[in-house]
């Protein structure tokens, strides 16, 4: 398990950094994404909807708000559509991330770890773990994208890897877009009770795995 941890890790602070980077530049911004889509709210719904399947696709190599996009997409083309369009753009960005680590995961894996026995334990780590890991990965911030990856990196079953990221990724840009379709600018209250339960269920759930997988090794 530490294998896994040290590579999650690391390709955690490489992800982190590229967040810290475009905020620091000012490249995308929530208040630019808002910008964003205000000027082109009165275009046809595919247009917004291509937007949103850029910025879901983009978050698996720069780490941008997810959640606050998800919630404005429902607020401009509303709850299905908006779902719609981000449950999309996130299928492509987690079968793009699979492919990727699918091709050179094994090559950054022996960069990352030197030792064979390690690459072995992490390999049989995420085999035992990686479909929860997928399942509860939006607890944690660019785990998501790292969790793809992985998935890919080694060899989980396309099958078993594309089930457990739509039933992540469904609910919760249902949840998402349905709170930015009942908030305004005047009445953020959905949005923000949406990003609370959101995040301390998806903690919970988190707490409790690690929690009886702790058992279960002792």
């Amino acid at each position: 398990m530490k294998s896994l941890i040290k590579v999650i890790l690391i390709l955690g602070l490489v992800s982190g950094s590229s967040f810290i980077l475009v905020q620091a530049t000012g490249l995308i911004t929530i208040d630019k994404i808002n910008f964003w889509f205000n000027e082109i709210k009165l275009l046809p719904a595919y247009y917004i909807g291509g937007i949103i399947i850029f910025f879901m696709f983009i978050d698996l190599v720069i780490s941008i708000p997810t959640l606050a996009i998800i919630m404005l997409a429902g607020f401009f083309l509303g709850t299905f559509l908006g779902a719609l369009f981000t449950i999309i753009g996130l299928m492509i960005a987690g079968c793009c991330g699979y492919i990727l680590g699918y091709k050179y995961g094994e090559v950054i894996l022996v960069l990352l770890l030197r030792n064979v026995q390690e690459r072995n334990e992490f390999k049989a780590s995420f085999k035992k773990h990686g479909y929860v890991t997928i399942l509860l990965s939006r607890a944690l911030p660019v785990l998501p994208e790292i969790s793809t990856c992985i998935a890919g990196m080694t060899k989980m079953p396309f099958s078993k890897f594309i089930l457990a990221w739509f039933i992540s990724i469904t609910p919760y840009s249902l949840i998402a877009a349905y709170a930015g379709a009942a908030s305004s600018p005047r009445s953020p209250e959905p949005a923000i009770i949406a990003w609370s339960l959101l995040t301390s269920t998806l903690w919970i759930s988190w707490y409790f795995f690690k929690k009886t997988k702790k058992s279960c090794n002792d």
